[in-house]
């Protein structure tokens, strides 16, 4: 099984604003970039949409170590929040509708394709990668004509 590390990052100018995320994978001393947005956004979706595009992109089945300064996104997954939202019916509590589910439920089906092992890192630390990401996603959320996110406004 091929061994893939993936960097991701979010960014949103205002929030909501404009947005955009950004993905850095290394393979075997190989690396691919990603990048994309959405006119108006929240950087928490934008977090959750660079796992989700640097996963999608692995053509088969991948150990995959994925790095990102989202603590929403790393502790959601690794203290289990997120599976026990998905367990209530996607609420949060009694009172609280989770929030971005559509891209939770795509994240989740490709942590069942992929042997997936979630790592925080600090952002605008000095770790190269995350600064790309950052880079990449800023890019991306100050381009003209960004489609819209049909998961936000729903």
């Amino acid at each position: 099984m091929k061994e893939i590390i993936i960097y991701t990052d979010g960014a949103c100018s205002g929030n909501p604003g404009p947005g955009g995320f950004g993905v850095v994978l290394s393979f075997n001393g190989q690396r691919r970039e990603i990048s994309g947005g959405y006119r108006k956004t929240t950087n928490n979706r934008m977090e959750l949409l660079a796992a989700i595009a640097g996963m999608e992109s692995l053509k088969e089945k991948c150990k995959v170590t994925l790095y990102s300064d989202s603590k929403y996104l790393v502790d959601s997954v690794t203290k289990g929040w997120v599976y026990r939202w998905k367990a209530n019916g996607w609420r949060r509590n009694k009172k609280e509708q989770a929030l971005n589910v559509d891209l939770w439920k795509r994240l989740l089906t490709l942590c069942q394709k992929h042997l997936v092992e979630f790592r925080w890192v600090k952002g605008h630390d000095g770790e190269e990668e995350n600064e790309r990401c950052d880079q990449l996603a800023v890019q991306a959320a100050g381009a003209s004509n960004l489609p819209e996110d049909e998961g936000y406004n729903s």
